[in-house]
């Protein structure tokens, strides 16, 4: 494989924090990425220095000449832009090809109409149109930071399909694990201001990065104990510090160094107890909402049970947002109740943040909440400890909220949340920005929760380790509860779907002809599978004469051209191969 991307020693800082030194690692074509870290050690900073959009202190990012790159950022810039159609093609060359491409792209993203304006959609739904704009450039490699941060499950499954069947380089950040696994073949670690990289996914790279801990931890305690008897030494010969013992003294320091071992890591702690939950937890009785045609819950009945810790799915605009506020009493049903138990305590964290005032420091927004918090025990903790919990030291909680990373607000969210002892706690979308550390502290803390638990989460992973069923929104009013996690209901799923498929070849000739015509490809789908099977062998053809001439030895005119025309051909057949796999699923 050829090169395409070269680190060398990239070091950067903001004032006297270094987020990380002397970073060096090089990708070829074809490798897939990705790189995890903790909140704050650099991880989109160093993607904006490898795009150009940001310079380093020192060292050099150098790409294979002719390489085109596509950054998709965390919060996109579309510019002037005003329609869908506009932001998509943004950074494409107009042509009838690239808009059907487009439109194709925007469907399968479950985008609304092309030319609706940008400024009506949702955060989730700004992130996909600018997938499709890096999509559209066609680019050698692509630079995603956190490219599944507020998109629903169904689509980042397509996404993580894309990625997995294409030839396109990648470089990512991300939080979201399995996507991880699926689709990286490395891992690249920001730890202590160094970079480690794992060749494996991302469970080959948890198991050797523990064993990295626990040598570096063993070889700073042989030290120590080496240490000791040097310090002896150094104590007692005052007078051999010269001469003949320089070297020993020397040695001395670095042993002095590796004692200290790596800096100690520091994880978020959360250990507050719930406040006692009764027996009662809370009954729906035939419950309906509406919002004009849409149908947020149709005669919705259920009763929660103590202990239950239920995810809810289904795409984005579904309701799952509204039907977590209906429980709280924040939004009214159209008709029906909610019998909530006495001793029930709500905590509530929401997608939507915060809702502190930004010219507020951290610390006086805690205070203000409550001037002592208790843990449950015998543990009260004063606001400045009960931060520190949160990872926000005695500077940091200086700041001014303004001022927070999104991974800093997140924390905070989550500080004022479980400050309150809440026995149910209700969670929409809480794995946005948190690095994957602090997820896997959460998790344990949740998966121990001795009250109840209601989540709303994209994150697959994060929902396999902690729920007993499955809310199931379809978007029409229905919900359908399953009784496991989300890898056991995706298995469900697809049981269902091929018996659906056998069922419908053994129906009665007639009536299997009129389900062919409903379900299969379109008109226009079929003219374009047929067409692609032409164009592809048209175009592997050509590649196979140009990979042949450029082998032969033969002395070659004009060979930045035909080099050129090889790129290009390579770029349609990942293009074509990928639609011809599409239309051939469908068909």
């Amino acid at each position: 494989m050829a090169s395409i991307l070269q680190i060398e020693n990239l070091t950067k800082s903001y004032g006297d924090r270094i987020l990380f030194a002397d970073v060096t690692f090089g990708m070829e074509e074809g490798d897939k990425t990705g790189i995890v870290a903790r909140n704050g050690t650099g991880k989109s900073t160093l993607l904006r220095i490898i795009c150009g959009q940001e310079s380093p202190d020192s060292g050099s990012v150098t790409w294979r000449l002719g390489t085109k790159v596509g950054f998709l950022e965390q919060t996109p810039d579309f510019g002037t832009a005003a329609t869908i159609r506009e932001a998509a093609m943004q950074h494409a060359a107009a042509s009838v090809e690239l808009e059907l491409e487009c439109e194709r792209l925007l469907t399968q993203l479950m985008l609304p109409e092309y030319d609706a304006p940008l400024a009506g959609l949702s955060g989730g739904q700004r992130k996909r149109v600018a997938l499709v704009r890096t999509l559209l450039q066609h680019p050698d490699m692509v630079v995603l930071d956190e490219p599944t941060n507020h998109l629903d499950i169904e689509v980042i499954e397509w996404l993580e399909e894309y990625l997995r069947r294409s030839r396109l380089t990648l470089l990512m950040v991300t939080h979201d694990r399995y996507f991880l696994d699926r689709v990286c073949s490395r891992i690249l670690e920001l730890d202590d201001c160094t970079a480690y990289a794992y060749d494996g996914n991302y469970d080959y790279f948890l198991r050797r990065r523990e064993e990295r801990i626990e040598a570096m931890a063993a070889d700073a305690a042989r030290a120590r104990n080496l240490l000791r008897k040097e310090q002896d030494w150094m104590n007692r010969q005052p007078q051999a510090r010269a001469g003949k013992a320089r070297y020993r003294i020397e040695q001395y320091y670095g042993l002095k160094e590796r004692a200290r071992g790596r800096a100690a890591e520091r994880d978020v702690t959360l250990d507050t107890r719930s406040s006692r939950i009764g027996s009662k937890i809370f009954e729906a009785e035939h419950i309906s909402k509406a919002f004009g045609d849409k149908v947020i819950l149709n005669d919705f009945s259920y009763t929660f049970a103590r202990g239950e810790k239920v995810g809810i799915v289904g795409s984005n605009g579904v309701g799952k947002s509204t039907f977590i506020k209906m429980l709280q009493g924040i939004v009214p049903a159209d008709n029906g109740t909610w019998n909530v138990g006495e001793t029930v305590r709500f905590g509530y964290y929401s997608q939507d943040g915060i809702a502190f005032d930004n010219n507020k420091k951290v610390i006086d927004a805690i205070t203000e909440l409550a001037e002592e918090i208790d843990c449950g025990g015998d543990t009260r903790l004063a606001p400045m400890q009960w931060l520190q919990r949160f990872l926000f030291n005695p500077a940091d909680q200086q700041k001014y909220i303004a001022t927070l990373s999104g991974g800093e607000r997140c924390r905070l969210h989550l500080a004022t949340v479980l400050m309150q002892r809440p026995n149910f706690l209700i969670l929409d979308e809480p794995t946005n920005d948190l690095d994957i550390m602090t997820l896997g502290i959460l998790e344990q803390y949740l998966a121990d929760f001795e009250g109840c638990v209601m989540v709303i989460s994209h994150d697959r992973y994060f929902l396999d380790n902690i729920v007993d069923h499955i809310f199931v929104m379809h978007g029409d009013g229905r919900i359908k509860d399953f009784p496991g996690n989300y890898t056991d209901y995706r298995a469900w799923a697809k049981t269902q779907s091929k018996t659906a498929a056998t069922n419908a070849s053994e129906r009665p000739k007639g009536e299997k002809q009129r389900t062919e015509r409903k379900e299969k490809l379109t008109f226009k789908e079929r003219k374009e599978f047929e067409a692609l099977e032409k164009e592809i062998e048209q175009l592997t053809a050509e590649k196979d004469s140009l990979a042949a001439l450029f082998a032969s030895g033969e002395t070659i005119d004009d060979i930045e051209t035909l080099s050129a025309r090889f790129a290009s051909i390579q770029q349609e057949l990942d293009i074509k191969e990928l639609r011809w796999l599409e239309l051939s699923e469908k068909a």
